[in-house]
């Protein structure tokens, strides 16, 4: 099979070394000599291999996936209807927009028409998994960047495939908008990593910044949580600047992309108001006003630039609640605000009743990672390298920041650069607080550690690869040699390789060989009856991830879906989900008309519910914001009274004439319950 090779190509590393090390071709004085022609040649062929492995590993994790999808649902055996199923939850949202795009004869007129090659679905989904490839190569590019050998970068290769379970969720979870973004997230680290290279020509930095506006366009474009990703981005920036470990006018390039890149898409998604009240925008702008207001904030001893760095950080802080606050009161912006609700309740500053923040705090995606992702992440050895790189890198940090903030005179620092054996280079820099940050982040969310981990492998790959990192450990054991240096450097991530070649390649073996069907009679018979016995211009309620389906599976016109960044849409579905509240049939049959509801689907899974715990199943949530007591034993807090009406999807299927004068059971299995409404005068 294809992806014998993916291991196979580790053997032959040893012999396309990247460029030599820099310290060959430095005279005593700092001045850089000119390669030798014969290390011109090998460049080129050192370069030349490793983007063919690059390339190679890319499209076979390309493939590793797809064939992963196919083999656990049979996906191209099964028909349309179950294909669209299962896009679960927002994936079929998602989907439902291409679909809709594809089947528009305005559309159809106006482009190539691909189906006499290959299904449209088929297009959709292997687009997806061709962006898997540019993740895996951009990776790839980033480790080879920071440790300068396309080793470092077959190993982050390899390990961001052999943790997988870690790293992604594509092949399950296809058309979710962070399978789109964080390609070219990886891709604009790439080329922020080049761009944080020493001497760089005119002309390379130009293009390194193309690449970095690019790649934050299309990484914008395509996720609604891009804002706070770049924030994060931006306080690792900010950070590094403070503390001298980057060139401020690098920086100041990056915070100007990352504004003008936020501004394109706010124009090109219709004026999304939401954008315009991110806090990142906000805290770009006020790292830059604060620069013109304090003066020589790098010039000075010790205390003198630490207290100078406390005020900046202060009055950064101070200016970015102020213009945020701003702009959100000028533009009556709201659509964020629940973020905000969850992050106060999620960090203990309150606990809260608002429902769409406990929505977000109940779910698993969104509580701490756990901690058997550190027990997988070891078994691949990345997490003992991670932490070890990570451990001598901070350490590096620490003395390099604190020289920094020390030295008043840059000239005489320059001098002495040298001398130092501990130093650390802008793109390492720039990786640690970034693996750092992100780490928190992860740690705080599960959801979000796929922004860790991946960066993980890329930071642990690096580090093994280092003659940087190896040159001063061998330097703290007094044992340097720059031939030791570089043995080393090879062989223990050749033999980490090898390790992981043995021990994870019959599991993945295995896994591409196990074989599973689709299968969900229920929905699929409830998706074939809506669209067999229902008008086109039929509008239905229901859960926000059911409705998604319908939409994809039947076209019809829903009351609420999952895209949850409108505070209009997020009140329209706490009213919907009214119908798995104690609310009384007029109360519910006047609130889904009020919507133009035609048919609600209950789903028992939702109203017997036992996935989550009490106080966190989606009727509790609402029994909790409507001031209800919740259902079943435990406690309640002192304010909740009982409510004055039964729970409506338990009593609806009583045949009561109170809810058989509003409802009326047209279509019913072992999992759903559609009511069509009556239509009072």
């Amino acid at each position: 099979m294809t992806t014998i090779r993916q291991r196979r190509v580790g053997k032959g590393t040893e012999a396309a070394e990247d460029q030599p090390s820099e310290e060959t071709n430095v005279k005593p004085d700092g001045k850089i000599l000119p390669d030798p022609p014969g290390g011109k040649v090998w460049n080129i062929l050192s370069i030349t291999v490793g983007g063919i492995v690059a390339i190679s590993l890319g499209l076979l994790t390309s493939v590793y996936v797809a064939t992963l999808h196919e083999n656990d649902l049979w996906f191209s055996n099964i028909k349309e209807v179950e294909r669209e199923i299962s896009f679960r939850t927002e994936c079929g949202l998602y989907y439902s927009y291409y679909k809709q795009m594809i089947q528009a004869a305005s559309i159809q007129q106006g482009i190539v028409n691909c189906k006499q090659y290959l299904e449209p679905v088929y297009f959709y989904i292997y687009t997806l998994f061709g962006l898997q490839a540019v993740y895996v190569i951009a990776l790839y590019v980033t480790s080879w960047l920071l440790s300068g050998t396309w080793l470092s970068g077959l190993l982050a290769a390899c390990w961001y495939i052999t943790n997988r379970v870690d790293t992604t969720r594509v092949e399950f979870t296809i058309p979710l908008r962070e399978n789109w973004a964080l390609p070219f997230f990886a891709v604009q680290i790439a080329a922020i990593t080049y761009l944080l290279r020493n001497h760089l020509q005119p002309a390379q930095q130009r293009l390194a910044l193309m690449a970095v506006f690019i790649a934050t366009f299309l990484f914008s474009l395509t996720w609604q949580f891009n804002q706070f990703m770049m924030l994060i981005q931006a306080l690792a920036l900010f950070i590094l600047d403070c503390l001298d470990m980057l060139p401020t006018a690098k920086v100041t390039w990056l915070y100007l992309i990352q504004i003008s890149g936020l501004l394109l898409v706010c124009v090109l998604q219709f004026f999304n108001s939401m954008i315009l009240g991110s806090l990142l925008i906000s805290f770009n702008v006020s790292v830059l006003i604060a620069r013109k207001i304090q003066k020589n904030l790098k010039k000075g001893g010790l205390l003198n630039r630490f207290g100078k760095l406390i005020l900046h950080v202060l009055l950064v802080l101070c200016l970015t609640l102020l213009i945020n606050k701003f702009i959100k009161k000028i533009l009556n912006l709201e659509s964020d605000e629940h973020i905000f609700k969850f992050l106060k309740a999620k960090f203990g500053f309150g606990a809260t009743r608002d429902f769409d923040a406990n929505l977000y705090l109940c779910e698993e995606a969104f509580g701490l990672l756990p901690l058997n992702t550190f027990s997988r992440l070891s078994s691949t050895l990345l997490f003992y390298v991670y932490g070890f790189v990570l451990f001598l890198l901070t350490v590096a940090a620490v003395i390099v920041a604190f020289r920094n903030l020390s030295g008043s005179d840059q000239v005489h620092f320059k001098e002495k650069m040298e001398e130092y054996t501990v130093t650390l280079k802008p793109d390492a820099a720039y990786s640690l607080v970034h693996t750092v940050l992100f780490g928190c982040l992860a740690l705080s969310t599960m959801r979000m550690k796929y922004l860790w981990t991946s960066h993980m492998c890329v930071f642990a790959s690096f580090g093994l690869c280092s003659t940087e990192v190896w040159k001063l450990i061998l330097k703290c054991l007094h044992l340097y040699t720059s031939q030791r240096t570089q043995v080393i450097k090879y062989s223990i991530p050749i033999i980490t390789l090898l390790y992981i070649s043995f021990k994870f390649w019959p599991g993945i073996m295995d896994e591409l060989s196990e074989l599973r069907e689709f299968y969900d009679p229920d929905t699929v018979e409830l998706m074939n009856w809506i669209k067999s016995n229902t008008p086109n211009t039929a509008v239905f309620a229901g859960s926000m991830q059911l409705l998604a389906g319908v939409k994809l599976c039947t076209g019809r016109t829903l009351t609420n879906h999952p895209h949850y960044e409108d505070k209009n849409l997020r009140e329209r579905t706490k009213q919907i989900y009214q119908i798995y509240a104690k609310r009384s049939p007029g109360d519910v049959y006047g609130i889904l008309r009020s919507f133009g509801t035609d048919y609600v689907i209950l789903e028992d899974s939702i109203c017997y519910e036992r996935r989550h715990s009490r106080g966190c199943r989606l009727r509790d949530l609402l029994d909790v914001a409507n001031g209800h007591i919740m259902d079943g034993l435990g406690e309640n807090e002192p304010d909740l009274k009982p409510s004055l009406y039964p729970r409506f999807c338990e009593e609806i299927k009583k045949n009561l004439p109170s809810y058989t004068m509003h409802f009326t059971r047209v279509f019913q299995n072992k999992t759903f319950h559609v009511y069509k409404l009556a239509k009072h005068k």
